[in-house]
């Protein structure tokens, strides 16, 4: 159900920890902050969650009964790709560490007791660093789109994308060029281009 994240609601980040003091401190900690902030106790919990609404951010204690953190965000990875998976650890290990990175894809790999202020800022990273790579991906797909149009018109009126300017920059239109009705070109054009 994960699906993209409409940009009028408000991201939702959920923390997975089996002591609920920790996920009650960390709530506390985002009480001012524009997100709807969920807890879970336990990584089945939290995926029973992520299949029933849409969660921008996952942080998750590594060590939980059931199942450590970094398999849990392996799971969330392959089922909920487009959530931004975070890692909590007290005991921090290199394999665990290795793991979260290579299954999990984790943004960002905490120590316990981590400052506030670092994770309300990784969230906020996270969350701008999504929407710049989906807005990256709607320019490109945008200018490939344009760039199908172009193709078409010049194999419609071959020689049409090349453009002769004079010395001012100014573009060079051959009006006795039949072949070539540029109203409707320039019409289709900004149709495309959306101006």
């Amino acid at each position: 159900m994960n699906s993209t994240v409409n940009e009028n609601r408000r991201a939702v980040v959920m923390f997975v920890d089996d002591d609920p003091s920790v996920t009650a401190a960390l709530k506390r900690v985002l009480r001012h902050e524009p997100y709807e902030v969920i807890a879970e106790t336990s990584a089945d919990g939290a995926l029973r969650t992520l299949g029933a609404r849409p969660v921008d951010v996952v942080i998750s204690d590594e060590q939980m009964p059931g199942m450590p953190g970094s398999e849990f965000l392996a799971i969330v990875r392959q089922q909920f790709p487009r959530t931004i998976r975070m890692i909590l650890s007290g005991h921090a290990t290199l394999d665990a560490a290795v793991r979260a990175i290579n299954e999990g894809r984790v943004y960002r790999f905490f120590l316990k007791p981590c400052h506030p202020s670092e994770v309300k800022a990784a969230i906020q990273q996270s969350l701008e660093h999504r929407r710049l790579t989906t807005l990256s991906s709607q320019l490109l797909r945008r200018h490939q789109r344009q760039a199908r149009l172009v193709e078409a018109l010049e194999k419609e009126s071959p020689g049409l994308t090349h453009l002769e300017t004079d010395d001012d920059g100014a573009i060079v239109v051959d009006e006795t060029d039949a072949d070539c009705d540029l109203s409707s070109v320039l019409h289709a054009l900004s149709k495309e281009l959306g101006t």
